[in-house]
């Protein structure tokens, strides 16, 4: 579980934000005191923030600016002035990546899931996701099940992860997409369809032909 301090002075939209972000199992919390968000940020002691840029008393660059003289964590900008200035000046300010209002929420939890591992670092040696006799190995693209094992491509890795990550839960395409994308691996989306196929296949090698499954019009699940 990962701490997520959220700074938006609207009530609703930050409510919002903290429902989504709380039921992929993070804890959250939203700013009340906008005259000190600095000392909210050293109390709570999160992994990431989420910093709207226009906000009473001082601007998100601001606190930004404050947080970053004693820590590296994450920052992530949202704003409705999504110009390439505002971009730009949000990265040169400290920002991590900058997220336009309104905010689509698949967009934001792939983007604060992929910003998360990057910044914390992949698991130690041995690391593994397992499920229901499904094993993953996070440090060497592999997976098995009852004593065979297939290797993954990057791609087949990263969607089988996200959908192990969130088992029981239907991950929708516009996340995958989005997760991959973070990744340094810009996926259209018939490209996403092809390697869903191509994992499906692989994982038929191994005696899980049914592990993924499909939900019309939503995305993909992986069954508790």
């Amino acid at each position: 579980m990962y701490k997520v301090l959220i700074v938006e002075d609207d009530r609703a939209l930050a409510d919002i934000l903290e429902k989504n972000i709380a039921a992929w199992d993070h804890e959250t919390r939203c700013v009340r005191n906008f005259q000190n968000v600095t000392q909210e940020f050293e109390e709570f002691k999160p992994h990431l923030v989420l910093m709207d840029i226009m906000l009473p008393f001082f601007n998100g660059y601001h606190w930004c600016e404050q947080i970053r003289k004693n820590s590296d964590v994450p920052i992530v900008f949202l704003s409705s002035a999504s110009d390439n200035m505002n971009i730009v000046m949000a990265m040169q300010m400290g920002g991590d990546d900058f997220i336009p209002k309104p905010v689509d929420p698949a967009v934001l939890i792939a983007k604060i899931q992929a910003i998360l591992r990057r910044a914390y670092g992949m698991p130690g040696a041995g690391a593994l996701l397992e499920h229901n006799g499904v094993k993953l190995d996070l440090n060497n693209d592999t997976v098995s099940y009852n004593g065979r094992q297939a290797e993954l491509t990057k791609n087949e890795f990263r969607i089988l992860r996200t959908l192990m990550e969130h088992r029981g839960k239907i991950v929708s395409r516009d996340t995958l997409m989005t997760n991959l994308w973070q990744m340094d691996c810009y996926v259209e989306e018939n490209t996403l369809t092809v390697n869903v196929a191509r994992l499906r296949k692989t994982l038929a090698g191994i005696g899980l032909g049914e592990l993924i499954r499909t939900r019309v019009g939503s995305g993909y699940i992986i069954e508790d």
